[in-house]
């Protein structure tokens, strides 16, 4: 694997201040053309110009094994999906007051995932636009405005949706609709013990939520999850978990929407979505990232009476939402995962890594906790284990680190303290061997400060 410089020699170094040089420049352009705060990725940014599987190279030639990305789903630059896009580019490309098939063949293959009463589905270019639907839909089906969510997720960036991130909150207008309850975390747990106790403590939680919206005025309308918790710092929550709340959920006439922007389309393994591993059906599903392997498509799946609603309750028309070039492409992927078996080997590669961190554990008494369900997995930095005080600046140095020696991943949860491994589905067991021995090797490198 192709490494990051280092000062060894004076080419080295002069190679090294070059390439700081272009990338200041670059920054600089950056901030002119599209404004401040841009954010960025690590303290030193990269400057990516290839991808290909599990691998991508920046503009000194220096190649990185990607850690982190779920937008390239099934590989960066996957050749079916790249094939699928130039031909139907090639052919016609344009909006759904046409007819073509191409809608009709992904959706109908794409419900066909889902419990049978998920039978209809609208698409949008992002998963933000998805969230922003269903929440009109919820609206729309229960005539209120009362929505739940964590206090440690993340949905999107629509006006609507954005107020749901309560620690992204904008100064700017009303979220008196809005109600967040405690993320669940199953490491220092809810209700003080892991399992049902936690459960029912998250159910008590909504339910006391529900009660609020509904002596609020706004009435309750619907709550919204990833059904794995993945920003949250996906908890380990077995199957069930979540039923008491959706029963609370239903008893109060509110919809459960369920965002699979991260945990759908394979990646846990063991199911297609989520919320299939927990074993519950939810009213609405919403999707992106990953949809179409980095074409832009988004959606929502939902039952045909919440359509039905929805439709008639708001003039609702998206230009590129569904066009014939996105469709091929999201086609190509649902394609690749069932050709290439790449659920199974999601469930199989992830079992290993998970080993593979336990093992990490044993050596660093850093790692607190360790987790992860098929290709969604890390480890919980923190500075002692017996009061589990999280070591978010020690998680960010490693974060740092780890990308100097040609690893690229990130950190979630309400801390910022766990490593958040979300590599592209190929993924197989001789990256987790190298994403290992990196990990060891930074951490041995890596002094531990008290955050």
């Amino acid at each position: 694997m192709g490494g990051v410089a280092t000062d060894s020699s004076e080419q080295d170094k002069r190679g090294a201040g070059a390439s700081a040089a272009h990338t200041q420049a670059l920054m600089e352009r950056r901030q002119s053309l599209l404004g401040p705060n841009m954010s960025t990725f690590y303290d030193q940014p990269l400057h990516i110009v290839k991808g290909e599987g599990v691998w991508l190279w920046d503009a000194d030639g220096r190649k990185y094994l990607d850690c982190y990305n779920n937008v390239p789903h099934v590989g960066h630059c996957n050749p079916r999906v790249v094939d699928a896009i130039c031909r139907q580019a090639a052919r016609l490309n344009t909006h759904t007051r046409y007819l073509h098939n191409g809608i009709l063949d992904y959706v109908e293959r794409l419900t066909a995932t889902f419990d049978d009463a998920l039978d209809t589905a609208l698409l949008t270019c992002t998963g933000s636009e998805a969230n922003d639907v269903a929440l009109r839909m919820a609206s729309a089906m229960t005539g209120k405005s009362g929505l739940i969510a964590t206090d440690a997720t993340y949905h999107g960036n629509t006006t609507a949706v954005a107020k749901l991130s309560a620690s992204n909150r904008s100064p700017h207008g009303s979220s008196s609709h809005i109600r967040w309850v405690p993320a669940p975390d199953s490491y220092r747990p809810l209700g003080g013990t892991a399992g049902d106790a936690h459960a029912l403590a998250f159910a008590d939680a909504v339910s006391e939520a529900i009660a609020d919206l509904e002596a609020s005025g706004h009435g309750f309308a619907a709550i919204i999850v990833c059904p794995h918790f993945v920003n949250e710092g996906f908890p380990s929550l077995p199957p069930g978990w979540l039923a008491p709340t959706l029963a609370k959920v239903r008893a109060a006439g509110g919809l459960f929407i369920a965002d699979e922007v991260q945990p759908g389309f394979g990646r846990l393994g063991s199911h297609m979505w989520g919320h299939q591993r927990q074993g519950v059906v939810p009213d609405i599903v919403t999707m992106g990232k990953p949809m179409a392997n980095g074409h832009p498509v988004g959606g929502v799946v939902t039952r045909a009476e919440i359509m039905a609603a929805f439709r008639s309750s708001y003039r609702y028309f998206n230009t590129f939402g569904g066009n014939p070039v996105s469709c091929a492409a999201a086609m190509a992927v649902l394609e690749e995962i069932e050709q290439q078996g790449l659920m199974e080997n999601a469930l199989s590669v992830g079992a290993y890594a998970k080993q593979g961190l336990e093992q990490l554990a044993v050596h660093h008494r850093a790692i607190g906790d360790v987790r992860g369900q098929g290709l969604i997995f890390g480890a919980e930095m923190v500075t002692d284990r017996q009061t589990k005080r999280p070591a978010s600046a020690y998680t960010d140095k490693l974060i740092n680190a780890i990308r100097h020696r040609g690893i690229i991943l990130s950190k979630l949860g309400r801390h910022k303290n766990a490593l958040k491994i979300r590599p592209p589905m190929p993924f197989q067991r001789e990256h987790v061997d190298l994403l290992i021995e990196i990990l060891d090797a930074v951490m041995r490198e890596t002094a531990m400060e008290q955050d």
